[in-house]
């Protein structure tokens, strides 16, 4: 390479993009960035330029910037493709380093949690002791599965699943020893692991676990198929909530996993244009997926079958949980929750995974409607045999006009271009009458909103 003299350090490439040869400090960043020497070249702006000039028999040279676990780097670099088009010469020069800020494990952990649950094909809840609770799963591949453990509720999950080198079910393993085990699934071809999430603080677990199951790929085809559609309801087409959605999550997850794993550069360090594009590509999935459980569950709840399952929860427990889902978000916004306190308890009659879903979506659009460095409230309390909780912010209000048209079918306000469906407060009313509860607002321009959600209070008459 014509004034190699001038590099700082030199390197080649062959014909299948591998670094075969390396002078530091590159060979360094190679291993630290988890490839090998020889191997694919491990630093993706690097691999993107070598893969051009030897696609294009073109000499390319710019800067480029990488990271490994420790530093930022940023370097020129040029690249001259062989004359025989196998491989390439890599020149750098005016290298710099400078100390990456250390990453928050708590974060890097939330991170890696919402990651898993987006790919999950099978979640279950766990208690303490990491007995099932309950079970939802979407994958025939894992119907048979899923009924092992819904019948087994109350007994330790680890009873009921294969796990892959593990011949001590009797003994109460630790969970973290039980966080990425390999699981078999007997009739699938994919290989599956398990992940579990604790709940609950200041100890891990002791508000229990979530258990996922996750695949090594997603379904082929013949796998992904969905049941006959079954007769749509008049003025509402069935087979966007019972043939399109089930075929769509899944491929609509995994884009969304695969952009926060590039954005978060999780699989490598990465240009910070890149990690941008990523995060863009994760957002306006997860606004996709979102519509598409919208419209999911506006067949369910209008359907004249639809009916929940009367759990006994507790709304500062679910309260809790909502909060910590949601939890990254409002400290993106500089939002505080305040939140049921650890002790705090108010037992009620309700479809857990129903509440849930309910308070994620008041405090979702909570966090997305108040201003930065506000505060949002949940609170509970019962009264008269009713069991209500609260969430309340510091936003701009409503007027009369805007909450007599809140809870109607796709209205949104005249709010656009913040992903909203205009379906969530009015799925969630549904929700709420059908067990036998009530969802309301009180507002005022100025003053912020306050939605509550009324349930049975447990152990009393309707």
């Amino acid at each position: 390479m014509p004034g190699a003299a001038a590099f700082f350090a030199t390197a080649r490439t062959d014909g299948r993009d591998w670094l075969v040869e390396a002078d530091e400090p590159l060979a360094g960043l190679q291993l630290r960035s988890g490839g090998e020497l020889p191997g694919i070249v491990a630093t993706p702006a690097l691999l993107e330029l070598v893969r051009k000039a030897r696609r294009y028999g073109l000499k390319l040279a710019r800067a480029i910037q990488a990271q490994d676990d420790r530093e930022r780097f940023t370097a020129w670099v040029e690249v001259e493709p062989d004359a025989g088009g196998e491989g390439c010469t890599i020149g750098i020069a005016n290298w710099q380093a400078a100390p990456l800020a250390a990453d928050d494990p708590a974060a890097a952990e939330e991170r890696r949690a919402a990651i898993e649950r987006h790919v999950a094909e099978l979640s279950a809840r766990l208690g303490p002791g990491q007995e099932v609770i309950a079970v939802e799963c979407d994958c025939p591949e894992l119907a048979e599965l899923a009924a092992r453990l819904r019948e087994g509720q109350g007994r330790r999950w680890t009873e009921l699943l294969d796990i892959e080198g593990n011949g001590h079910h009797e003994q109460p393993l630790h969970w973290r020893l039980l966080d990425g085990a390999k699981v078999t699934v007997p009739g699938s071809s994919r290989g599956w692991k398990a992940v579990l999430l604790p709940l609950g603080k200041p100890e891990a677990g002791q508000a229990g676990f979530d258990l996922l199951l996750v695949a090594d790929r997603p379904p082929p085809p013949d796998e992904a198929a969905v049941p006959p559609l079954a007769s749509p309801r008049p003025g509402f087409n069935a087979a966007i909530g019972r043939e399109i959605a089930p075929v769509l999550r899944q491929p609509i997850a995994r884009i969304i996993a695969n952009a926060e794993t590039i954005r978060t550069q999780l699989a490598g360090p990465l240009a910070e244009q890149y990690s941008k594009y990523a995060a863009d590509i994760a957002s306006a999935g997860e606004h996709l997926l979102a519509l598409i459980e919208d419209l999911a569950d506006l067949e369910v709840v209008e359907a004249d079958d639809f009916d929940t399952a009367p759990d006994r929860i507790d709304l500062a427990d679910v309260a809790r949980r909502a909060a910590g889902i949601l939890g990254v978000r409002a400290r993106e916004r500089g939002i505080e929750i305040d939140a049921p306190k650890e002790g705090e308890s108010v037992p009620a009659i309700g479809e857990f995974r129903r509440v849930l879903q309910i308070l994620l979506n008041l405090l979702g659009n909570a966090l997305r409607y108040s201003p930065e460095g506000s505060q949002v409230w949940l609170r509970v309390g019962e009264e008269g045999g009713r069991a209500r909780i609260t969430v309340a912010d510091q936003g701009e209000g409503l007027t009369g006009e805007q909450q007599a048209r809140l809870f109607e079918k796709f209205e949104r306000l005249g709010r656009s271009g913040d992903g909203g469906s205009g379906l969530g407060l009015y799925i969630s009313r549904r929700l709420a009458r059908a067990m036998n509860g009530d969802l309301t607002v009180e507002s005022a321009p100025g003053q912020g909103a306050r939605f509550t959600l009324d349930l049975p209070a447990d152990g009393q008459p309707d």
